[in-house]
């Protein structure tokens, strides 16, 4: 039996890990719940477990959000000098980073969609989409354009680029006022940025539902993942804990939200949890191997779930569209499904170089299905 790899940076992040794999799957099972017409024959024999999804599975983007803002915060904390040239070459890796996973995954999407829009029995197809939807998506633009999203959940990633965004300018800020102030530290100016925007986000922004195509909206979650981490990487104590418990509460004292009592919980978790849960030392390797695994297939398992529900879907639709069993096992059959092409996915983009070279291969193939999604309507 070989030895086992030596954990890295991010192995150790076990807690994270276990975080972005429950979400993941409670995701897929949002969506199975939202969409139908599975979960609609199922609900007879089970509405609560049906209404719970429907209602609640949603929340497990906010745990998304808190996660990135964490890892994001870990990915900065050495850094001390930050120019336009650190913050444009960041940036366009995380878009490649994104976006390239993100189109293979529209291709498949835009031609499965078509393919069952005439002569199969599935609601929620999005429309055809044109060159200017299909643009719009290529530049994670399509909500702020006001263009109809090809697949379910990808708001997100468009959020993500954006929060990204925001993040690399506050540090961007953050190191030209310490250059010119040699007094401050670029970490307690990096700090305060980041919980001034978390407390116009939370008391401001996330009260404004016109604001949920915007990195805005959303950025108290993504904020108090920031928070955390630098708190626990600092050993600020009882400060880190104060700021964090006061923000939380004066969000809630102002509109009580299940969004952000859920982000909340979740960073002060990431805060407060003893290093043994980060390295998840206690668990048998062969549990830490999967969760670790479904961690990093994770996005690609988000990406692609969409498409195999509409498949799944018009089989089990077509063949017992009132058997309750034949519904359940379907629902199963998708979240099975969706994370085992999601790995297939990962590996065929998220493996493979961050590139142009393969943005334009991946763009020139969502540009081929939507114009063949195009003849074909």
């Amino acid at each position: 039996m070989p030895l086992p790899p030596e954990k890295s940076a991010l192995d150790r992040a076990f807690l994270l890990n276990v975080l972005k794999a429950t979400g993941c799957i409670l995701i897929v099972l949002h969506h199975l719940a939202f969409y139908g017409p599975m979960s609609d024959v199922v609900m007879q024999a089970w509405p609560a477990l049906i209404e719970a999804l429907y209602a609640h599975g949603r929340l497990a983007v906010q745990v998304f959000l808190v996660c990135s803002g964490f890892l994001m915060a870990t990915t900065l904390s050495t850094t001390r000098v930050w120019g336009w040239t650190n913050t444009m070459r960041m940036a366009w890796l995380r878009y490649l980073r994104l976006t390239i996973p993100l189109l293979a995954a529209l291709s498949v999407t835009v031609l499965l969609t078509e393919y069952l829009r005439d002569d199969h029995d599935v609601s929620h197809l999005s429309a055809t989409p044109d060159w200017h939807s299909a643009l719009a998506h290529l530049l994670l633009m399509q909500h702020v354009l006001d263009f109809e999203a090809l697949s379910a959940g990808i708001w997100y990633v468009a959020i993500d680029f954006q929060l990204y965004l925001i993040t690399l300018l506050t540090l961007l800020f953050a190191s030209q006022v310490a250059h010119r102030f040699p007094s401050l530290r670029i970490e307690t100016l990096r700090w305060q940025l980041w919980l001034g925007l978390s407390l116009a986000s939370l008391m401001v922004w996330n009260l404004n539902d016109e604001l949920d195509n915007y990195g805005v909206f959303f950025f108290g979650s993504y904020g108090m993942g920031l928070l955390a981490c630098t708190a626990r990487q600092s050993r600020m104590g009882f400060q880190g804990w104060a700021v964090l418990v006061v923000l939380g509460v004066l969000a809630l004292w102002v509109d009580p939200r299940w969004r952000i009592a859920t982000a909340w919980g979740c960073a002060l978790l990431l805060l407060w949890a003893p290093s043994g849960w980060f390295s998840g030392e206690r668990l048998p390797l062969r549990v830490q191997h999967v969760i670790q695994w479904l961690s990093k297939v994770s996005y690609s398992v988000f990406l692609i779930h969409y498409a195999v529900i509409l498949a799944v879907s018009a089989g089990v639709s077509a063949h017992w569209p009132d058997d309750v069993w034949a519904n359940a096992l379907g629902m199963a059959v998708s979240v099975a499904l969706s994370v085992w092409i999601g790995s297939a996915l990962n590996r065929l983009t998220e493996r493979q170089p961050h590139d142009l070279k393969h943005l334009s291969a991946w763009g020139m193939v969502f540009m081929a299905s939507v114009g063949l999604a195009m003849v074909s309507s």
